[in-house]
């Protein structure tokens, strides 16, 4: 569906990564201050698009629920550095209203960075509207953006069991086929927590398996190792064993 050159802004050694990727909560610790609301909420409206970026970007820190419904039109604006802010800022302050104008944008808009934004955001509203945008964004959309759509798929465990069953297909999908390392490697990670969730039925045994084969047999070793993770924080005694057996007998 997207071109792997749609991050345009990227070079090949970033490609994974993003201006706002490094924006972290604030500590209580943190020597510096949080961004004032007051002062930011009315610089969404400002007409100079780097005044309306540094004012999404405030709320990638901060949550306010005044400022959502800003950033949520903000996800329209002329300017892919507000698009992407107003994409984080939305992700930091979740809400049931953003939910289909992320959704939405996630299908229209041309910039990696703006719909890598999205799914992180889609993520972290843990809403069941959000499982089948986030599928197709696994199975379709560029590398960057697939990584995360991966991780995002993980939050499904918060929403209910049918929402989990939705989610593991695709990332079972994604963990075989998908010839981007990290990008298998989330997907183990992802599917390990869902499967937290699930009683030992048909899916949790698909999954299961799905691991246990990225385990034994993905050429990549972060996979292997990742898979491996997955398979001892689910604790399923088939997969325990047989990460007993294959490191007793010396295949890594």
């Amino acid at each position: 569906m997207y071109d792997e050159d749609d991050l345009s802004l990227l070079d090949a050694e970033v490609e994974l990564e993003s201006p706002l990727d490094k924006i972290g909560p604030l500590t209580a610790e943190s020597e510096v201050p949080k961004p004032d609301p007051e002062e930011m909420l009315p610089l969404l409206e400002h007409p100079q698009p780097q005044q309306r970026m540094l004012a999404a970007r405030a709320f990638c820190d901060i949550e306010d629920a005044r400022a959502t419904p800003h950033l949520i039109r903000l996800l329209t604006d002329t300017c892919p550095l507000v698009r992407v802010s107003a994409a984080y800022g939305l992700g930091r302050n979740p809400s049931p209203d953003a939910v289909e104008p992320l959704i939405n944008q996630l299908g229209r808009d041309w910039n990696g960075y703006v719909r890598k934004g999205v799914v992180w955001a889609l993520g972290n509203c843990r809403d069941r509207r959000c499982l089948a945008p986030l599928a197709n964004a696994l199975r379709t959309d560029i590398s960057a953006v697939r990584l995360w759509a991966a991780s995002s798929l993980a939050q499904m465990a918060q929403i209910g069991y049918e929402a989990v069953v939705g989610a593991i297909p695709p990332l079972i999908e994604a963990l075989v086929q998908d010839p981007v390392a990290p990008v298998r490697s989330n997907s183990a990670w992802a599917i390990g927590q869902l499967c937290r969730e699930l009683p030992s039925n048909i899916v949790y045994a698909t999954a299961i398996d799905a691991l246990i084969q990225a385990f034994a047999e993905d050429k990549d070793l972060g996979v292997r190792e990742d898979s491996k993770a997955a398979l001892l924080g689910v604790g399923d005694p088939r997969g325990l064993q047989l990460i007993e057996t294959l490191e007793q007998e010396g295949w890594f």
